[in-house]
């Protein structure tokens, strides 16, 4: 995934500062800047890299819960840390983002 942007209108949404075409207002308004640059609609983004302001304010992406289903081993103990070194679960899930 070399190309991982999206949608201005979008990101802004996702981020919670405003509907799609609210935010589309905003940007035609020329309040929106990508990279200290005044943005345009149709203008792409990476979440990842872009610095995305509205009204000099950074827009910042609204993190996303994770669920996880586990099927516990015998010999686990069903919680993410103990005082009596026991072995967790957190131990079976540590590695996952």
């Amino acid at each position: 995934m070399a190309d991982d942007k999206i949608r201005l209108q979008k990101y802004l949404a996702e981020c919670g500062v405003a509907s799609r075409r609210k935010s589309e207002e905003l940007i035609a308004a020329g309040k929106v800047k990508v990279n200290g640059v005044t943005a345009l609609i149709g203008d792409k983004v990476n979440p990842k890299h872009d610095k995305v302001t509205v009204s000099g304010k950074k827009a910042v992406s609204v993190k996303k819960n994770v669920y996880i289903m586990l099927n516990k081993p015998r010999g686990f103990i069903t919680t993410m840390n103990d005082e009596h070194d026991r072995k967790c679960v957190a131990e079976l899930v540590k590695d996952i983002n």
